[in-house]
């Protein structure tokens, strides 16, 4: 299973539930990646997109403790384990943990693949991602060339689990 997350200098993912930044080729990745697969997401990150709408073209899941929480075109569950149930007719390589963070710090121990966008920049924050760079489970498996967006610089990492 994969997760995909975009992170500042120190790990921060968001702030007020939203993302610290816009970056549109940040964006297209994520959509190329997931597009056709399925997204594994807590409640506040669906409601952080457009409308409160889950994503086209993909299986979304969404995992709340609210029990009377629905929303239309996609499957709600409680539990993490309710969420691999519906996606267990997927390959794990077609399955991604979109966030937030409480659902990103459960997941974490499936998942064998992260795409890491690394954003050269520290934002006020108060959702956070697990530094995979102080986890000795995990190494950097690919990395792109440096890019920038108007005055940030950001690089796009593979980081893959170690096998023991």
């Amino acid at each position: 299973m994969n997760l995909i997350v975009a992170v500042d200098r120190n790990w921060a993912i968001g702030y007020r539930n939203n993302l610290l930044v816009k970056i549109p080729a940040d964006q297209r990745f994520f959509r190329n990646e997931t597009l056709h697969k399925a997204v594994i997401m807590g409640r506040k990150t669906l409601e952080s997109f457009p409308g409160g709408m889950p994503l086209k073209d993909r299986l979304n899941v969404v995992i709340t403790s609210d029990p009377n929480y629905s929303v239309a075109d996609a499957a709600v569950v409680n539990s993490i384990e309710k969420a691999l149930e519906v996606v267990k007719d997927y390959k794990p390589e077609d399955i991604y943990v979109i966030g937030g963070e409480s659902i990103y710090r459960q997941m974490l121990p499936l998942c064998d693949t992260a795409h890491v966008t690394k954003i050269d920049y520290v934002y006020k924050a108060d959702t956070y991602f697990p530094n995979l760079d102080e986890m000795d489970d995990w190494q950097v498996t690919g990395e792109s060339d440096e890019q920038t967006y108007h005055d940030l610089i950001y690089t796009f990492y593979r980081y893959e689990r170690i096998k023991k």
